[in-house]
C-alpha cells in the first residue's frame, strides 16, 4: 500500500491477527483506549469488516497495519474518513517497539499519503491528556493543539479529558 525502505503501511492479513490481538490485550496499550480485554474474535470481526469495506469511504473507520521490514507487524493506524476532506486518526504501537521512532516515521509516511495521494485537507487526532506518548507523537509531526476537552468522555468508569490535535495540508507541505 504505502512503503519506505523500512516501513510498510498496508491492509491487515489473517496472519496478523494473533499478534494484533496480543499487543491490544496488553494493559498498557489498552489503558487510554476504549477497549478492554481485546479478543481474537474482535480482531477477526475487524478483519472481516475491512475486507468488505472500500478503503477511504467517507464516514467509515479503517485499520491499517504498520509493518517493519525486519520485525513484521509493529502497530496499526485507525483511520476515520470523516468526509471527503478530513481524516481522524489513532495510532497503536506494540510496546516492544515504542520509543524507537517507528510511530513518528510511520505517521510521516501516512500523512504524506493522505495529503499528497488522497488530497485530504485536514488530519486530526483526539488523545487522552494523560497519554503523553500519544500527544508527543502528534506534536513531533507538527500537529497543533486545537482543543482541550475537559471531562468530555466517560471511559472505564471515569470521566476523562482529551486534547484535539490537527494539521492542514498546507502546513504539512511547509
Amino acid at each position: 500500500m504505502i512503503s519506505s525502505p523500512v516501513l510498510t503501511l498496508r491492509h491487515f492479513t489473517r496472519a496478523d491477527l494473533n499478534l494484533f490481538t496480543r499487543y491490544r490485550q496488553n494493559p498498557d496499550v489498552a489503558l487510554y483506549q476504549s477497549w478492554e480485554n481485546f479478543t481474537f474474535e474482535q480482531a477477526e470481526a475487524m478483519f472481516t469488516l475491512m475486507k468488505r469495506m472500500p478503503f477511504a469511504m467517507p464516514d467509515n473507520w479503517y485499520q491499517i497495519a504498520i509493518e517493519h521490514a525486519e520485525f513484521g507487524l509493529v502497530g496499526d493506524f485507525g483511520l476515520h474518513f470523516v468526509d471527503k476532506y478530513q481524516v481522524e486518526l489513532g495510532v497503536t504501537i506494540d510496546p516492544a517497539w515504542q520509543g524507537k521512532g517507528i510511530g513518528k516515521s510511520s505517521l510521516k509516511l501516512l500523512l504524506n499519503y493522505l495529503f499528497e495521494d488522497l488530497k485530504k485537507h485536514r488530519v486530526y487526532a483526539v488523545t487522552d491528556i494523560r497519554n503523553q506518548a500519544s500527544y508527543s507523537l502528534f506534536q513531533s509531526a507538527n500537529f497543533r493543539r486545537e482543543g482541550h476537552y475537559i471531562k468530555n468522555c466517560f471511559i472505564k468508569g471515569e470521566w476523562c479529558s482529551e486534547y484535539l490535535y490537527a494539521i492542514l495540508a498546507e502546513e504539512w507541505r511547509q
